[in-house]
């Protein structure tokens, strides 16, 4: 009996294998490229920036921690790409949420190909409003903070506010480019991966912030330990799926008469279906409030600035209250995103078609209201899960002693569920040349 070898040798092999393969290896090599590229990006600063001050507000500023992840710390350098691929993935969260509820979306998404790319291009069209009024809060904000000045629309702040504003949103919209290459001639999701490396290259930073400047001590430790059991549970409940038997039932014709042939399958529902996109949404509506309270803390108005300044204390991360609305607006969106995303599917109509049925339950009607109660059942664990992960950077600040810490739960759930992606698609990539996979 021959002796399997280990996951990660078989991982490396199979590298090795890709490597030899021109085709691969060139996909491997541009995604390496684009990503390089993008690191390029991320460090060619907007003029008139005080590093110091700025430095000192991602010390202070647990929000600002959490979006610079997304930019791969683009916006600790108030580069020109600082917004990251943020307000891409906002507007097609909102275009996801616009099809099931606008029937001439509806129609698109039924017509192939062609509705994919005219739903992808009214993404890009909404990117850029939602990228132009979010560079502006953001430069408000950090002009209150005193790293930057001179921003707004008065005499002799107008120019560089446009232009500014204008090289944010261009930079936002060259790593979509970017990203949208990578998934073309590359391996793996381009916005995601794009994602990832801005957060893989922010962990040096981390480590100064954590072990660099307090040594190993008990507390590094148990952190250190807590997110090891974090990436083990995100893996777990990311590869978790409820597999629901299905029956086949085809028709053979032999020797002149008709026989039936049984086949048996199972529809595998994923625990996790949502993935990360519940906790990105709730997050984004969260800070929404903050940006839009940030245009009018200088009001000339008394109590117009007095009301912005009190909105943007209720939704500051600092507070408990901010991480409980968290915790119930990613459960809502968990559940919600489930539902449009397998309503979308079709699973009980499509599957009476194939001349499919689960056994035991009528095809038709009977059968979607019993995927529709599976689905709700196995979505109440991956909700809770999502929000969990959402609010544990908070409450392990607190008891850790590591207030701002930068590298949340988030951006580990996006880490790996990134890898454990782009790794299936290599090993698809291999499986159809004929190589042993490697994940089991």
């Amino acid at each position: 009996m021959q002796q399997q070898q280990p996951s990660s040798l078989r991982l490396l092999a199979a590298i090795g294998d890709a490597f030899r393969q021109p085709d691969l290896r060139w996909k491997l090599l541009f995604t390496g490229l684009m990503l390089v590229m993008f690191r390029f990006v991320a460090n060619v600063p907007l003029p008139g920036v005080d590093v110091g001050n700025l430095d000192r507000l991602f010390q202070d500023n647990q929000l600002f921690g959490f979006l610079d992840a997304f930019s791969g710390g683009a916006l600790r350098n108030l580069s020109i790409a600082a917004l990251g691929v943020y307000p891409y993935i906002t507007a097609s969260i909102i275009m996801q949420l616009l099809v099931p509820v606008i029937p001439r979306m509806q129609a698109l998404a039924k017509e192939g190909e062609y509705g994919r790319q005219k739903i992808n291009q009214y993404t890009h069209w909404l990117t850029v409003p939602l990228a132009l009024a979010q560079g502006y809060g953001q430069l408000l904000i950090l002009e209150r903070s005193g790293a930057i000045a001179n921003i707004g629309f008065g005499s002799g702040e107008a120019l560089p506010t446009i232009a500014a504003i204008f090289s944010l949103t261009a930079g936002t919209m060259f790593l979509v480019w970017l990203g949208e290459l990578i998934t073309e001639k590359g391996i793996g999701n381009g916005i995601s991966i794009i994602i990832f490396g801005g957060i893989v290259a922010s962990l040096p930073d981390i480590y100064n912030q954590t072990i660099g400047s307090r040594g190993v001590t008990s507390n590094v430790v148990a952190l250190i330990v807590f997110f090891l059991i974090i990436v083990y549970a995100i893996v777990f409940v990311t590869e978790a799926i409820r597999r629901v038997p299905v029956q086949y039932g085809r028709s053979l014709f032999r020797g002149g008469r008709m026989y039936r042939q049984a086949g048996a399958s199972y529809i595998p529902l994923r625990v996790n279906a949502a993935g990360m996109i519940p906790l990105i949404f709730a997050v984004s509506i969260m800070l929404f409030p903050s940006v839009v309270a940030s245009y009018f803390v200088g009001s000339d108005t008394r109590w117009v600035s007095d009301f912005a300044r009190d909105v943007e204390s209720f939704f500051s991360p600092s507070k408990t209250l901010y991480w409980v609305l968290t915790f119930f607006l990613v459960l809502l969106f968990t559940f919600f995103y489930t539902i449009v995303v397998y309503q979308q599917q079709n699973l009980a109509e499509n599957l009476q078609k194939q001349g499919g049925f689960i056994p035991g339950i009528r095809p038709g009607k009977p059968t979607e209201d019993y995927l529709n109660k599976v689905i709700l059942r196995i979505t109440v664990v991956g909700a809770l899960f999502l929000a969990l992960i959402a609010v544990l950077p908070h409450f392990l600040g607190r008891t850790t002693n590591f207030e701002n810490l930068q590298l949340s739960a988030s951006a580990l759930l996006i880490v790996v569920g990134v890898a454990l992606d782009t790794m299936r698609q290599l090993e698809s990539q291999l499986l159809m040349r004929r190589y042993e996979g490697f994940i089991k």
